[in-house]
């Protein structure tokens, strides 16, 4: 039970350092792009800076194979991404106990996504045992996180589409959700 609400306070800061597709980093690929879809998935197209523009399914690959090659299994514990944003929003966290090192499987999941593609949006953060770097791709923002602490590790990968689109869907489902 104690690692459950771990986990929960760890997801709740990463989604608000996130922002949830707001300006979840170095801004140079925020804008749309002529393919974009109702939804807010793209399938191609040139961004400012970001070239193709990957969709969520796309994305979701991209770190399972990153981070199973690095030795991470995926936790199917959590709660997934809601229904409505699984076009903009991509949520994958590690079971790192399952893991002989989380932190050089981390780091090395960050590596395998720099390499594909992936540009790193400055140097991270790292504080009290948390790095969090920002990985961009696209109209996509990836937040790349590992929370260690004593006899546990939890780290996530949620990446969110900044397209004009998936905004609306993300403040849409803020506002849907808001306690009265």
């Amino acid at each position: 039970m104690r690692k459950a609400k771990w986990v929960a306070a760890a997801a709740g800061v990463v989604l608000l350092v996130a922002g949830c597709g707001g300006e979840g980093g170095s801004g140079k690929n925020k804008g749309g792009s002529s393919s974009e879809s109702a939804t807010g998935s793209t399938t191609g197209g040139s961004e400012a800076g970001g070239g193709d523009s990957p969709d969520a399914a796309a994305v979701e690959k991209e770190i399972e194979a990153a981070a199973t090659a690095a030795g991470f299994v995926q936790d199917s514990s959590g709660k997934g991404v809601p229904e409505g944003l699984k076009t903009c929003m991509v949520s994958w966290t590690a079971d790192a106990e399952k893991a002989a090192d989380p932190k050089k499987s981390y780091d090395a999941t960050v590596k395998t996504l720099s390499g594909g593609g992936w540009t790193e949006g400055g140097p991270g953060t790292e504080q009290a045992g948390s790095t969090i770097k920002t990985l961009n791709k696209g109209t996509w923002s990836l937040k790349a996180s590992n929370h260690g602490a004593a006899r546990f590790s939890i780290v996530m990968f949620i990446g969110t589409d900044n397209t004009p689109q998936c905004e609306a869907l993300f403040k849409a489902d803020l506002e849907k959700n808001k306690k009265p």
